[in-house]
């Protein structure tokens, strides 16, 4: 913006329509053709495209336009009366038209290229049904959006929420409409300056802006996960102000879900200011933030450095969280962070065991529980606390039960048991005393084939016979820690490790 080469447009009356914006860009006095191809111009601005796009209907659109209309939910209805089909989902660059339309323009008059903020206005305009309230909310109305607006780390939600769900641009009619001219000052660049502005509202519009164009375009995700817009967000996560956080966190979520931006999203430093509001940022911050930790957690470059970091105690924490998806995507983040072994041994630390086993006995999110409770039994450290903790009596309790959210969550109980299985004689006792056997054999004629194969090889551990076992007082070993350590010793102890 310094270096004096933008020139810009400055007016503080209200943007024409796009008829008349046509209309002007016609007119004898503004020396520019008298008749513009029709197939140039954008059927939604009414503009010649500066970079045209084909939607799966097959119209063209200018990109930033179709950007602005998935943003808002709008179904345009195009000049010669037809209804232009919803589905945006698919959005193909026009090449050949681009370059004709730039041939002409050579000889005529150049593009004017629509930023998003521009395109968005103008959309709202076509938008007959949309309340005059939605179009001039507040930044304090904005801060209290519901939490269900954001997109979060699951698998295939891809559908635009309905239009009164989301939150809206703050936009005031006194405000100054800034048009930019030039092509140099990018959309990344554009939302980075209203990131870095010292006014609170233009903050929360370009957040809101930022949020909503992230949403669902994946190819948005890639463009704007730039280290300046990283470092901008991380500055604004951790504002005092509720609105801004809620909305920089949710727009990390949905930055983060692209594969390729979770690595550079973890290497630009924004993990701790991440941490720090899950431990005591605004309740809907600490869903996203929760959210955000999860998906970052599932590229494996990153999960020794979250855990390093200090992600851990604080999603533990979370796991006693007041919303059920803080709860969730807490657990799913500690499950994917145990599969690296330098985790799985701060947790133990920390005192995990105890804490899922409650939870199990508890009937408290078994599924994502066991799931945890699978790669912890996959180690030495682990299988050691588990036994410690009384793992293997909790177990084989559960499964008598037989009361199970789902048959893979029963398959989850019976891949930590057969991990703990590798525990030696320390396993064999406390399974004995359990009557895990007779449990077992019930198992190995119900269960699905990949839970009868682990069934079958628990089995054969406990029936295992060692010249040890012959000497060995169970009752002494179960209440002995010396006895234990020279048990062990004597046994060897089977290593090995499992995944479920």
């Amino acid at each position: 913006m310094g270096s004096g080469k933008q020139r810009w447009k400055i007016s503080f009356h209200k943007s024409p329509s796009p008829l008349l914006l046509l209309k002007k860009q016609t007119h004898p006095q503004n020396q520019q053709p008298s008749s513009i191809p029709v197939e140039f111009l954008c059927p939604i601005s009414g503009s010649i495209m500066a970079d045209p796009v084909i939607v799966s209907s097959g119209h063209s659109f200018e990109r930033n336009c179709v950007h602005a209309c998935v943003s808002l939910s709008f179904n345009p209805t195009l000049p010669d009366g037809a209804a232009a089909d919803a589905d945006f989902s698919t959005v193909i660059p026009n090449l050949a038209l681009k370059s004709t339309i730039l041939n002409w323009c050579r000889h005529h008059l150049s593009p004017k290229t629509h930023r998003f903020f521009t395109a968005e206005k103008i959309v709202r305009k076509l938008i007959p049904q949309m309340p005059e309230s939605e179009l001039a909310r507040t930044p304090s109305e904005i801060s209290v959006a519901s939490s269900e607006e954001s997109v979060t780390p699951r698998i295939g939600r891809t559908t635009p929420l309905p239009l009164t769900t989301r939150p809206s641009c703050y936009s005031s009619s006194s405000s100054c409409d800034i048009e930019i001219l030039g092509t140099n000052f990018s959309e990344e660049e554009e939302l980075v300056v209203k990131l870095r502005s010292s006014q609170i509202h233009e903050q929360e519009e370009a957040l809101v802006s930022l949020r909503k164009m992230t949403r669902t375009l994946e190819e948005t995700r890639v463009r704007l996960c730039t280290p300046r817009l990283l470092s901008v967000l991380k500055s604004l996560i951790s504002s005092r102000y509720s609105s801004l956080q809620v909305n920089a966190v949710a727009a990390l979520v949905n930055l983060s879900l692209e594969k390729q931006n979770k690595v550079k999203i973890v290497r630009s430093g924004i993990v701790p200011p991440l941490i720090d509001v899950l431990r005591g940022g605004f309740p809907e911050s600490r869903d996203h933030a929760a959210g955000a930790l999860f998906s970052l957690s599932l590229d494996d470059q990153n999960k020794t450095a979250i855990g390093v970091l200090g992600a851990l105690p604080p999603l533990l924490h979370a796991l006693r969280s007041d919303s059920v998806r803080t709860r969730h995507d807490s657990a799913l983040a500690l499950y994917h962070l145990s599969l690296v072994q330098s985790n799985r041994v701060k947790m133990i630390k920390l005192g995990v065991v105890q804490i899922l086993l409650g939870m199990v006995k508890s009937g408290h999110m078994l599924g994502r529980v066991m799931l945890v409770l699978c790669n912890l039994a996959a180690s030495g450290e682990g299988r050691a606390a588990m036994l410690d903790g009384g793992a293997v009596e909790c177990f084989i309790s559960f499964l008598n039960q037989g009361e199970f959210e789902s048959e893979a969550t029963r398959e989850s109980c019976v891949a930590a048991l057969y991990g703990l299985s590798y525990g030696g004689l320390r396993f064999k006792g406390l399974a004995k005393e359990a009557g895990a056997e007779e449990t077992l054999m019930k198992l190995e004629e119900t269960g699905s084939e990949n839970a009868k194969k682990k069934v079958r090889r628990i089995l054969e551990v406990l029936r295992e016979k060692h010249e040890e076992d012959e000497d060995v007082n169970w009752e002494e070993l179960l209440n002995s820690d010396d006895d234990l350590s020279r048990t062990q010793s004597q046994a060897g102890g089977r290593t090995g490790s499992s995944s479920c």
